[in-house]
């Protein structure tokens, strides 16, 4: 009995102690797995200000000059329409800033605390803020003026000095389109996109490489010249010896006006980019004109260059050549023109001028900037002034562009500014109309 009771002690203590630990584990799988359901995610800390996410943030961006001195570490603020400050950044250098912005209306300010002593900034700037635009906000330094009311013939005489010169510009760059046409029969749609190429080229050597604007713009027609000469030899050129028809070439350069638009995106910048140099220009007035040295070198600047294509075309050999094969291809080449090399001295040209418009563009009617669709804005413009001045003539492009860009600035004291490109679709629409010829195109019959 003693033997018995000895051998069942140790067996049931094992038993127990089986028990004990199977029932102990699964309590705390139990009770543990519930505590770790139950344990709280850990919220974020409210916040009083919204922030925008990627997906609605809108870039915001200006310069701050005060009279021509650039404002580097200056504080920025945007208020929303309830008065609470939203976001904040500070000026760096060039005095460029930017911001991250949901669409919507907002009052920006500089902080005065942060302005350097004897500077002071004209008031708030009141902006509604959008996507798919270029968001710019300017502010005015020094003293706010007493009165910016002008007298209307007053106000007509600057306009038409700013139309005059817009004019010009838009003519030096649709020479070359012209031209283009009128030796090939080539309606180039990417035009405008040589235009950009050459406000890109100078604004990477101009502020990338820290070459002066002048001659980075010396440099820019260069690669103009370069690339009107590789748009030649590489597409156009084994197009024309294929015969290819101008239909087919012509559906050929919208694509390639949309490929150079989106490379030119991506890999300069989908917002305007500043030059480093003649940034915040203020206006000299003599009684009723009032222009800025940059608007006055780029009215000068036009007017040497398009003298000078003028008398290239009339008493150089290569200018009557020209001629000769936008008047009759076949008949120059059996006078003894070699038609190809023409050609590609016209796409040189064109590009180089290209070029030159799109740096004057830039910073005359774009604040000293340069965007990604520059060329694509005033493409339609150059088309209007050489349907008007003529398809094919250099002269009729530049008749044509003065008298567009003229009526261009003339609509602005009438409607919007920001409208006022469609004017150059109206005249287009109109003279196709009443006179497709343009005003110094002739009637041509076929048949």
């Amino acid at each position: 009995m003693r033997l018995r009771h000895r051998s069942r002690t140790p067996l049931r203590f094992i038993k127990q102690a089986l028990l004990l630990a199977i029932l102990g584990s699964i309590a705390a799988v139990t009770f543990g797995g519930t505590a770790l359901a139950q344990e709280p995610t850990p919220t974020p800390p409210p916040s009083s200000v919204s922030q925008p996410t990627a997906a609605d943030a809108v870039p915001v961006s200006g310069s701050l000059n005060n009279g021509g001195e650039r404002l580097t570490d200056v504080d920025v603020l945007a208020r929303d329409s309830t008065g609470d400050e939203v976001a904040r950044t500070t000026s760096e250098k060039g005095g460029r800033w930017t911001l991250e912005l949901t669409p919507g209306s907002y009052t920006f300010e500089v902080d005065s605390e942060t302005l350097p002593d004897g500077v002071s900034v004209q008031g708030e700037v009141q902006r509604e803020i959008a996507a798919g635009r270029t968001n710019t906000v300017i502010f005015s330094f020094g003293e706010a003026r007493t009165s910016n009311e002008l007298p209307f013939y007053e106000k007509f005489i600057r306009t038409t000095v700013d139309g005059f010169r817009f004019g010009l510009v838009i003519a030096l760059a649709a020479v070359g389109l012209s031209l283009i046409f009128g030796t090939t029969g080539l309606t180039n749609f990417a035009h405008g996109e040589l235009v950009t190429l050459g406000a890109v080229a100078a604004w990477v050597f101009n502020v990338s490489m820290g070459i002066q604007l002048i001659y980075a713009t010396i440099l820019a027609v260069i690669v103009g010249v370069a690339i009107g000469w590789l748009n030649n030899a590489a597409i156009w050129r084994p197009l024309r010896k294929r015969k290819t028809g101008l239909i087919a070439q012509l559906v050929v350069s919208i694509g390639l006006a949309i490929a150079l638009r989106y490379l030119i995106l991506i890999f300069f910048s989908d917002r305007a980019e500043p030059f480093d140099d003649y940034q915040a220009q203020t206006q000299n007035e003599w009684g009723p004109f009032a222009i800025t040295n940059v608007n006055l070198a780029c009215i000068i600047i036009s007017i040497v260059v398009l003298v000078g294509v003028a008398l290239m075309l009339q008493r150089t050999r290569i200018g009557k050549a020209m001629r000769a094969v936008a008047d009759n291809r076949d008949l120059a080449a059996s006078s003894g023109i070699n038609v190809e090399r023409v050609v590609t001295f016209v796409w040189c040209m064109g590009g180089g001028l290209a070029a030159l418009g799109g740096v004057l563009f830039g910073l005359s009617e774009l604040g000293g900037r340069v965007q990604w669709e520059m060329g694509f804005k005033l493409l339609l413009l150059m088309f209007a002034g050489i349907t008007l001045g003529g398809l094919g003539t250099a002269y009729g492009a530049l008749l044509g562009c003065v008298i567009v860009g003229l009526l261009v600035q003339w609509s602005t004291m009438f409607i919007n500014p920001d409208l006022k490109y469609i004017g150059g679709l109206l005249v287009l629409i109109l003279i196709l109309v009443v006179r497709p010829q343009g005003i110094l195109g002739s009637r041509q019959r076929i048949g």
